[in-house]
């Protein structure tokens, strides 16, 4: 017969100084920024890396801090510097900071469309209509 467990209690947890921080959630933000932006899954950069799209995915949340070696590679993989990853990068900081609201794949791929387009007056319209069906839901 198994014995009845004890419930746990839950203890206030310390922060683990070897925990991952608002740097690594914000470095984890600009890697898949910068996978979505070229088109790459997060499995085909696990391969690039050695590693499994799990292990990507927890880069990409900021849950496992990236070591200097893995931020290299990544960056190889992703075609940047690595200073792009950090703040202060070769981008413009108020450029880098707008993109990071793309980190959605359908809005890259809305805006690749709306680039895509040559015509101005097409251009014109086609973000009056996303104006007014957002003005028809308001």
């Amino acid at each position: 017969m198994r014995k009845k467990s004890k419930p746990r209690t839950l203890k206030p947890t310390k922060l683990n100084p070897r925990s991952a921080g608002n740097a690594d959630i914000e470095m984890g933000r600009r890697i898949s920024l910068r996978r979505v932006e070229i088109g790459l899954s997060q499995s085909e950069l696990g391969e690039k890396l050695g590693v499994s799209f799990q292990q990507v995915q927890k880069y990409e949340k900021g849950v496992n801090r990236v070591g200097a070696s893995r931020l290299q590679l990544i960056a190889e993989a992703l075609g940047v510097d690595v200073t792009f990853f950090y703040e202060g990068n070769s981008k413009p900081e108020r450029e880098v900071d707008s993109l990071l609201i793309l980190d959605s794949s359908f809005t890259l791929r809305l805006l690749r469309a709306y680039t895509a387009v040559e015509n101005q007056v097409v251009q014109r319209q086609f973000v009056s209509l996303i104006e007014s069906i957002v003005a028809s839901q308001g």
